[in-house]
């Protein structure tokens, strides 16, 4: 990592634009952006990303503006002991210091070994190649930074002023970097696990992973694990990029080259508005506009392919929505603003007394998959992931559908 580098990182940060900064230093566009995605690799932490065409800082980056500020400063001071001034023109020539992190403790290495022949033992470099860095950088400080002894290495008094910039730099840069090292650790060591939208948290989704976290947790795994909730799309997407070690999906479109086993088997059936009076699916079909998740996802694919052909001219066609990715939203429109929607089994039931569950008359068989990657962690919580679904779906749909109805009628 240059000094330049992380120059550069604290002006974007501060200033919230790479083209201001790139304007203020004299620089390309793209080689102020190199330097902000150099920084983030060697801090293992994204500070910022785009947003309609601007660059927003995220709300790590603080932290890091935090820890690089002492940095920029002995930076500040290190162009003044290289007969620098305070004006444009010496942060420009701070943007361009082709000075490593590295290279700086290396020096200080051999201040604290007094020995260049001791620090590149230490150091585990040749004698030669320590030599000529050192000369590198006596040379671009056009300062003589320690005097060559038969016993050894002296600094300067110039070099004595060195030291005490490098070791601010040094300090300060590896508290940024202990901080990531152990980000870096605790997201190795997390097992994150994906799942499409659950209706709300009585759905078989929720509760699934409800006891697959107090579970997994009460075994005192050494893998930590993150939950996330997403599209089918998405889920597809993070699990290719490796962002998450396993996916809960309604298909397995995509999947070809991961592991994947079947979670459950449900059938298809239509959540209507509860006080709909239509009797058939085709007559709702007609009556309602339709909501429903995209048809790149299994349940959207099938629903929509099974509305088509009951009601192809319906009236209402205009208000349909036939990418609402989240299953909460499919409820509350259900529910609450006349929509008709499907869903599999074993998510309607639990929401039975939110909306009217109406069989379809033909069976249309779903079923839920888990998709993993090769992590021996990731298939332990497949395996958890399946028992949990199994004693989740296990009480009788029945019992269920008896409870709500005698609530319905006490209501009544």
């Amino acid at each position: 990592m240059h000094l330049g580098a992380l120059f550069i990182t604290h002006h974007v940060l501060t200033s919230g634009s790479v083209r201001e900064t790139a304007r203020c230093f004299q620089l390309s566009p793209s080689t102020v952006s190199a330097a902000l995605r150099n920084a983030e690799t060697a801090l293992a932490m994204k500070l910022t990303e785009r947003a309609s065409g601007e660059l927003v800082t995220l709300i790590a980056s603080a932290g890091v503006l935090e820890g690089l500020q002492p940095i920029t400063a002995a930076i500040g001071e290190l162009g003044k002991f290289a007969g620098g001034d305070a004006s444009g023109a010496s942060e420009a020539w701070a943007s361009r210091i082709p000075i490593k992190i590295a290279t700086t403790e290396r020096f200080l290495e051999v201040a604290d070994q007094g020995s260049i022949n001791r620090a590149a033992r230490r150091l585990r470099l040749g004698q030669p190649q320590l030599s000529l860095q050192l000369a590198n950088l006596e040379k671009f400080l056009g300062r003589r930074l320690f005097e060559r002894q038969a016993q050894g290495s002296v600094l300067t008094e110039e070099g004595r002023r060195a030291y005490q910039i490098f070791m601010a730099i040094s300090q300060a840069w590896n508290d940024l970097k202990s901080a990531a090292d152990e980000r870096y650790r605790r997201t190795a060591r997390s097992l994150r696990i994906g799942s499409i939208i659950p209706t709300g948290s009585e759905s078989w989704v929720a509760r699934c992973l409800g006891l697959l976290v107090s579970e997994w947790n009460a075994r005192r795994s050494n893998n930590a694990i993150s939950l996330v909730s997403m599209t089918a799309d998405d889920l597809r997407e993070a699990l290719k990029s490796g962002r998450i070690d396993v996916a809960i999906l309604d298909s397995v479109f995509g999947l070809e080259h991961f592991r994947h086993r079947e979670l459950l088997q449900t059938d298809m059936v239509m959540i209507a508005p509860p006080q709909s009076t239509q009797s058939s699916v085709a007559d709702l079909v007609a009556a309602h506009a339709i909501c429903m998740p995209s048809p790149r996802t299994g349940l959207g694919h099938a629903a929509m392919a099974f509305s088509e052909e009951r009601a192809p001219n319906r009236r209402l066609r205009s208000r349909d929505i036939t990418a609402a990715d989240s299953l909460p939203v499919i409820v509350d429109l259900v529910a609450n603003h006349g929509y008709v929607s499907f869903l599999g089994r074993v998510s309607a039931t639990p929401i039975a007394d939110k909306v009217r569950i109406v069989d379809l008359d033909e069976h249309l068989p779903m079923s839920y998959h888990v998709a993993f990657n090769h992590r021996k962690a990731a298939a332990d919580a497949c395996e958890m992931i399946i028992a949990a679904a199994a004693r989740m779906t296990s009480e009788p749909a029945a019992h269920i559908t008896r409870q709500v109805d005698g609530a319905r009628e006490t209501a009544a």
